[in-house]
């Protein structure tokens, strides 16, 4: 089967070019955070091509530690680092190793990204045994060109012994004695850390044939099938596409020959109010994945390794639903995707199909013999390093399947060859459980294993669960690709003395439709996602993490202080893996006034339930909101599918004798408005780079500064240009902050692990790609809830969760016959009082009604900011 690229895809991205700006901070180059799938900070490949059998990682310390042998060595490689032009001139890195050592660095250039590359060594003394910091001039690598650096090697350690490497950063002199550098760790002991100035005992160049693997095993394009000579056929980008729709693929064509696979856009949002919600959906052409690399790729971009020195090349461990299933990524961050064929599945929220993710596995539910599942590879040359792909799998007894390679001789996706081999043939059977089965690359005659671009899996007759998938070495045993450990995250679990509040009273026991016990209303988002009957209330939001259902103790503004010992009592059966929030009303007290409600604060519902599950106490000293000006709780971020069975709500005096009261977890501010006096701010989602040029131009041309919210995954991927795009933002003074790694609904996933995961990726992609840091994040589909905003807290000190409250609502006009209504809804938004906007540079339309918005927004005489000068932070730069 055949994946072919479809030209009419309405909404697939030109990553347009930007041009580079000199570096402002230092470049990390590595933590070593994601070292188990062997990528550095900046996305691409590191190994130690298993010299080194005993090197491990010190996430605590940010540091690899190993044992050395004469034959060990590091490396390390970049997207051809234009160091020169970026302004980087050294290299700099902690480490520790045995006094009187010697170790050599070598440098791997090349005179294009695409040529051939030259390494140049220099050879460092001066270790003492202590933990030090050495930095290297780039200039002490005579002869190399700093504007194409595709490797950096650790290697001939002269003695034998103990060696731990800490962070390495490319040194931005701009940056001055005040960057961010990363600095070597120190022991609890109190080891001391020095700078040491690195001599030089010979310099020496040699030029290595990337094509010939037998040259060199650190070849910086040695492992990993990316390569910044590649413009590689982004899934995705249909990324952003949008970054904020859910996908919904209808196939219009599929033969065995040739694909040409289209795509509907269903996105929907849903936004929280106390009265009603808003969910609407909007349908789109447009083609699902770039299905193979791009012709630009050029030999160098392949992967390969000497005999005897390779590792497993893992091509996807399935670690989030959002990378594979909404931007379309596999682990190598190439294109992955079902173009829509596998199996539609109701009643599960945020996505419609049957590809799902989950603890490291993805399960594949076939809707016909025509389904299928595809992995690409980029372009990896397999020869004489791998012997095939492996995968566990977990599929019924009497399931059957088929596999398909497919290659190209010029690395390009025009006139694939497809090789198909069954299940049979392959000698695979299914009994229920889970095992590893091989793909040797022996079972498909003919197959050019220098060009290896896809793995195809179609002819599913029954569901399967894969396993992580990835290249064996050629003469090992294969065994099943290590799945990531995962560190649960534990929240602290201090308790509090209980109080006693002046009373109790009931605000709700369900017995009507619209309004509670206290006469006031209540209701959801969505009415099909709850039922009252006999004094109960079931709620099931199908997952649902954006859907809330409401209960006010008032129709204006409420003084709830009276109640500041007292406690919200729920008493219910069922899931408690929910959100408990308490509203605040605008400082007007008027509901039309926007935004409305202002704000809220929540607390996850199951570290407040009893150990029978039954009932649920929370102190209202917990709602860190203006309580003078309360308007009701809300139950929402709800993320599993397990109904809630709720029979009364109610507040009380005290808690029972031996109910454990937990501490109150710090929440990052929701803020849905500006509060500098007269001020007006764009905050900007993720988008199509081709309009932003447009973007800038347009504020530029207003005089005004904006902040724009990026997802790490596009920054991680060269291909797409973002990186270049937002630096040159950033260039402009424009501000750019946090909006998730992968773009799922935060608070809808079901870890607190998986949620850090989300943002320490973020965090590190914008970190090495951009050199900076921030404390503002936007949550994808504003979606929002307890969990989200108590880890973003914790990973993020002062971090402040960015909503708004004027929406152009692109995603629901922008392709409509009437796009018009974004301006529309523009002003009516800021009619009533709305001064932070959300608002994507991914349509024509929008784009091009930005010169309206901004002069809607200038005729209020409110002064346009960016986010953080318009929150009044200390450390914005000056109006």
């Amino acid at each position: 089967m055949r994946i072919s690229i479809s030209s009419a895809a309405i909404l697939a991205l030109s990553w347009a070019s930007a041009a580079r700006a000199a570096c402002s901070a230092n470049l990390l180059v590595d933590n070593y955070s994601n070292y188990a799938n062997h990528l550095n900070t900046l996305g691409q490949y590191t190994s130690d091509d298993g010299s080194i059998p005993t090197l491990a990682v010190d996430h605590t310390n940010k540091q690899i530690t190993f044992t050395s042998t004469s034959a060990s060595y590091f490396y390390t490689t970049f997207a051809c680092e234009q160091a020169t032009t970026d302004k980087y001139n050294a290299i700099t890195f902690s480490l520790k190793g045995p006094a009187g050592a010697l170790f050599t660095l070598e440098l791997q250039t090349s005179t294009t990204c695409s040529a051939a590359y030259t390494s140049t060594y220099y050879q460092v003394s001066g270790v003492t045994g202590s933990t030090q910091t050495f930095t290297v001039p780039l200039s002490s690598f005579t002869g190399a060109n700093l504007n194409a650096i595709q490797g950096l090697v650790f290697e001939s350690f002269t003695v034998n012994g103990a060696w731990a490497i800490g962070a390495i950063q490319l040194v931005c002199p701009a940056a001055g004695s005040g960057s961010a550098t990363t600095k070597a760790s120190t022991s609890s002991s109190g080891t001391k850390t020095t700078t040491q100035a690195v001599s030089t005992s010979k310099s020496s160049s040699t030029t290595v044939s990337v094509a010939k693997s037998s040259s060199s095993i650190r070849s910086s394009s040695t492992g990993k099938v990316t390569s910044s000579s590649v413009v590689a056929s982004s899934p995705t980008f249909a990324l952003v596409s949008s970054i904020f729709g859910t996908f919904s693929p209808t196939i219009s064509s599929s033969s065995r020959s040739s694909s040409k696979l289209s795509s509907t856009l269903a996105t929907s949002t849903s936004r929280s109010s106390i009265a009603s919600s808003l969910s609407s959906s909007v349908s789109s052409a447009r083609t699902t994945l770039q299905s193979s690399v791009n012709k630009q790729r050029s030999a160098s971009s392949t992967v390969s390794a000497l005999a005897g020195l390779c590792t497993p090349l893992l091509i996807d461990d399935f670690a989030s639903q959002s990378r594979l299933t909404f931007l379309f990524y596999n682990a190598m961050l190439q294109p992955s995707s079902d173009d829509g064929t596998m199996k539609a599945v109701a009643g599960v929220a945020d996505y419609s199909t049957s590809v799902i993710v989950a603890n490291n596995h993805v399960t594949l539910t076939p809707a016909n013999s025509a389904s299928y599942w595809y992995s690409m590879l980029g372009c990896v040359n397999a020869a004489n390093t791998y012997g095939g792909i492996g995968l566990t799998i977990q599929a019924a007894a009497g399931t059957t399947l088929t596999v398909e390679l497919q290659t190209e001789s010029d690395c390009g996706s025009s006139n694939p060859t497809l090789i198909d081999v069954t299940s049979t043939q392959l000698g695979w059977t299914f009994d229920g459980t889970e095992k590893y089965y091989t793909i040797p690359f022996s079972q498909f005659s003919g197959l050019d294993m220098n060009h290896l671009i896809a793995v195809l899996f179609s002819s599913l007759s029954k569901p399967a669960t894969f396993g992580p998938i990835a290249f064996y070495c050629a003469g090992t045993t294969p065994s099943a690709y290590p799945i990531p450990t995962t560190v649960a995250v534990v929240e602290p679990s201090s308790t509090i003395p209980a109080t006693v509040g002046p009373s109790s009273f009931v605000i709700d026991t369900f017995g009507n439709a619209d309004s509670n016990n206290l006469g006031f209303w209540h209701g959801g988002d969505d009415t099909t996602t709850y039922t009252l009957s006999s004094n109960t209330m079931t709620i099931n939001m199908k997952g649902n993490s954006d859907l809330s259902w409401y209960t006010q103790i008032s129709n204006s503004c409420s003084d709830f202080t009276v109640n500041a010992n007292s406690y919200i009592h729920i008493t219910y059966t069922g899931s408690n893996a929910f959100t408990v929030a308490f509203q605040q009303h605008n400082p007007t007290c008027n509901a039309s006034a926007n935004p409305y409600p202002y704000t809220w604060d929540s607390v996850e519902a199951s570290r407040y339930s009893n150990s029978a599950n039954t009932d649920i106490y929370v102190p209202m000293s917990h709602f860190v909101i203006d309580q003078t000006k309360s308007i009701g709780f809300a139950l929402k971020g709800f993320y599993t599918t397990t109904p809630t069975v709720i029979s009364k709500i109610e507040i009380v005096s005290t808690v029972p004798s031996g109910f454990l009261v937990p501490s109150k977890l710090t929440t990052a501010p929701l803020i849905f408005a500006c509060t500098r006096p007269n001020s007006f701010a764009f905050a900007i989602d993720d988008g199509d780079p081709q309009y932003a040029q447009r973007i800038v131009q347009s504020v530029a041309a207003a005089g005004i500064k904006v902040t724009f919210f990026t997802v790490g995954a596009a920054l991680v991927d060269q291909s797409t240009n973002l990186t270049n795009v937002y630096k040159s933002m950033l260039a402009a003074g424009h501000q750019v902050a946090y909006h998730s790694f992968t773009h799922p609904p935060m608070e809808g996933l079901p870890s607190l692990a998986a949620i850090d995961w989300e943002l320490n990726n973020d965090i590190a992609a914008v970190s090495s790609q951009l050199g900076m840091s921030s404390i503002y994040f936007r949550p994808p589909f504003g979606t929002e809830g307890a969990r989200i905003r108590q880890r973003l807290a914790a990973l993020i000190p002062g971090a402040q969760f960015i909503e708004w409250s004027v929406d152009v609502q692109d995603w629901l006009w922008a392709l409509t016959s009437t796009p018009e209504n974004q301006i529309t809804n523009f002003q009516a938004n800021v009619n009533s009082g709305g001064n932070l906007v959300v608002m994507h540079y991914l349509y024509n339309t929008t784009v091009s009604y930005l010169p309206q918005f901004i002069q809607i927004a200038k005729a209020t005489g409110k002064q346009l900011m960016r986010v953080d000068q318009c929150l009044e932070d200390p450390n914005a730069p000056p109006l």
